[in-house]
């Protein structure tokens, strides 16, 4: 690995940290290794340095007072003129969710706290090396097509080191979070998946609740997978899908001649999921005399099939998820209010996309790559105006209705451009209208729609005052001078 002193080529490094031990360290390693070194104590002096001197290479801090280095490094990344320079985090937070954010807001390697120098420098030494590859090929593309060739496969050959050097961090993202499948960089969504990783080593029985369209079934799958019963089945059933004749046989299962039609002995779901998990999905749609059957199997864990009198155990853990607010489902003689306290142990809730649109372009991107292979169509740009308009929109359906608007947009996008045509804008009048209301009138519908979904709870791990990062005794001065009283 040549040095800057002996490649002649002398880079500027900007280490960024609050702490003076660690400055001096790095300080004195890449000063004594031929590196030009800048300092700075915080994100907003990192931000201003950066913009001035435009260093080669950023070392970031994450945990800084103030301003963090998530969004030390997203400003970097917005600002034209430091959106190229490479960004190293250095770190000892060991949670990999904090890692991934880390890369979505455009970082392109981390470093460990604490730090092995050798590695530091070497680390360094790539993406400089990576950097001037790129810096160079821009240059030469218009006159040495074969230079550039050369220089592309370096590139190649960096990238290639770089996977290298990363691939326990990708392993660790696959094996240990199972989150693959959500694609969230909204902090609010992360506590909800900070909930999941909770409650998801317990047998807790846990209830999902959330508007339609919000992602409750792939909570649920992120819980069994994270569980020790990730190993057995995974059992679905959809109680809003099937006939309210059928649900108990589809749950319980039956014999032979139970009813007409029953032609031969069926298992049913609660026995294929023993030792395993059931997922109950739309639960506030069962019939309430199912009701006490299904109380009877999660507190004794047994059951008979319909037409037997023989009784069966099992071994279930049991998630449900629903749209309806159970509480007054309870209240008003819909839903069994023993079984609503059984199901809701650990209340999960499932935050509406309009409440997390920082989550919108990443979204996109990642439904355009999903349902573009399938459609054999490539999309390399998504404008801005796009995503503004996206962003802007209030997503009743939420992301089951965005997931929707981009299958439809990839078939009628001509190139490799996504274009969504005018589909946004064929709104009802009178929607229109009703979302047209004051700051405080849509504070207050605001705050009350999460107070619903945590049935009125304020403060706590599942409370209101959580979900919208508020202080508990904030949230209830606002609730007394906006009027708004938990209805009796």
């Amino acid at each position: 690995m040549n040095t800057p002193l002996e490649s002649g080529i002398v880079s500027t490094i900007l280490i960024v940290d609050d702490v003076p031990n660690n400055i001096s360290v790095l300080y004195e390693t890449l000063t004594r290794s031929g590196y030009k070194v800048l300092v700075a104590r915080d994100g907003k002096s990192a931000i201003e340095q950066a913009t001035f001197a435009l260093p080669d290479l950023i070392l970031l801090d994450i945990m800084m007072p103030g301003m963090d280095g998530f969004e030390t490094c997203r400003r970097l990344k917005q600002n034209p003129a430091t959106q190229p320079i490479p960004v190293l985090f250095m770190t000892a937070l060991s949670e990999t969710i904090d890692k991934v954010n880390g890369f979505n807001m455009g970082a392109v390697d981390y470093i460990t706290k604490p730090f092995q120098l050798q590695e530091v420098l070497s680390r360094i030494h790539t993406h400089l090396s990576l950097r001037r590859l790129q810096q160079s090929m821009e240059q030469l593309v218009a006159e040495r097509t074969q230079a550039l060739t050369k220089a592309l496969a370096e590139v190649e050959r960096l990238k290639d080191q770089l996977q290298a050097e990363n691939t326990y961090l990708r392993e660790e993202i696959k094996q240990t979070k199972n989150f693959d499948e959500i694609v969230t960089q909204s902090k609010a969504f992360q506590k909800v998946l900070r909930s999941v990783e909770q409650v998801a080593p317990t047998n807790t029985t846990v209830l999902i609740l959330g508007e339609s369209g919000t992602g409750k079934e792939l909570l649920a799958r992120a819980v069994h997978n994270l569980s020790s019963r990730k190993n057995k089945p995974l059992v679905k059933i959809n109680c809003a899908a099937l006939p309210a004749t059928l649900i108990e046989s589809e749950l319980f299962g039956h014999e032979k001649g139970a009813f007409t039609g029953a032609t031969a002995q069926k298992v049913g779901r609660f026995e294929l999921a023993d030792g395993g998990t059931i997922f109950l999905d739309e639960i506030g749609e069962m019939p309430l005399d199912l009701q006490a059957k299904l109380l009877r199997v999660l507190q004794e864990g047994e059951f008979e099939r319909v037409g037997s009198t023989k009784t069966m155990k099992v071994n279930v853990r049991v998630i449900a998820a629903t749209n309806r607010d159970l509480e007054i489902e309870s209240a008003e003689g819909r839903f069994r209010e023993d079984l609503y306290y059984r199901l809701s142990v650990f209340p999960i809730v499932s935050l509406p996309l309009r409440t997390r649109k920082e989550d919108i372009p990443l979204l996109v991107r990642h439904f355009c790559a999903k349902h573009g292979a399938d459609m054999g169509k490539t999309i390399d740009t998504i404008p801005a105006t796009v995503l503004d308009t996206l962003t802007d929109y209030h997503w009743p359906g939420n992301i089951r209705e965005l997931e929707n608007l981009v299958q439809r947009a990839l078939i009628m996008s001509p190139g490799r451009t996504l274009v969504i045509g005018d589909w946004l804008r064929k709104k009802p009048l009178a929607n229109q209208k009703a979302t047209l209301m004051t700051m405080e009138e849509a504070e207050r519908a605001h705050i009350i729609s999460v107070l619903e979904l945590t049935h009125w709870k304020v403060s706590g791990d599942n409370g209101a005052a959580r979900l919208l990062d508020m202080i508990p005794t904030t949230l209830d001065s606002r609730m007394k001078k906006l009027g708004i009283r938990r209805p009796v």
